[in-house]
């Protein structure tokens, strides 16, 4: 009986210690993790039906759609500035119909998409709640320059690089946007300073 009771006890440890490793992935983390244990040898619902590098492109472009809805909300509450508004609600209804367009395209694919903005967008989206009037607008008009930098140059990859003739026609359609978003928000801060 005490020999049980101790197999019992180590293997608990040995549990616990593992569940402590084991920090707990934010949404985008777990949708790669996913795709990437995805069988990508058989054709049926099981497969995921890109390479790995496409389901990337995906879970990335995602997040940053979901992100950029996330922080252009909070910028139609509380930006003071017309312009960052009207930017804003040029935000979520762009992202908002990106993001439902690659959703379509990853169902027929069979690749998970994360479900919310990563933990480093959550932390920017934190950040940027806690400020108020021209700092408000400031910070935000500094995070989509920066933000949308870094999705043109993912989506021009994108629409040269993606073995997945859909996804690249996606990446390809909706770059002319983001460079567009790009130039506006450019603009907007030029007019700031």
């Amino acid at each position: 009986m005490k020999k049980i009771s101790l197999v019992a006890m180590i293997a608990l440890a040995a549990l616990s210690f593992q569940a402590c490793n084991n920090a707990a992935k934010d949404s985008k983390e777990t949708a790669d993790s996913v795709n990437a244990v995805k069988d990508t040898t058989t054709n049926g619902s099981t497969g995921i039906a890109v390479a790995e590098m496409d389901a990337k492109f995906a879970t990335d472009a995602a997040n940053a759609g979901m992100a950029e809805v996330a922080a252009g909300k909070m910028a139609l509450e509380k930006a003071t500035n017309p312009q960052v508004k009207e930017f804003a609600g040029m935000m979520v209804m762009d992202h908002t119909k990106a993001n439902e367009e690659l959703m379509a395209i990853a169902k027929t694919k069979n690749i998970t998409l994360p479900t919310a903005p990563d933990e480093e967008h959550q932390k920017k989206a934190a950040e940027l709640e806690k400020k108020s009037g021209k700092e408000f607008d400031k910070a935000y008009v500094d995070a989509m320059v920066d933000g949308h930098k870094k999705v043109a140059s993912m989506l021009e990859d994108a629409s040269k690089n993606c073995k997945d003739m859909e996804l690249m026609a996606f990446a390809t359609k909706i770059l002319p946007t983001v460079k567009a978003h790009l130039a506006k928000i450019e603009a907007i801060q030029a007019s700031m300073k």
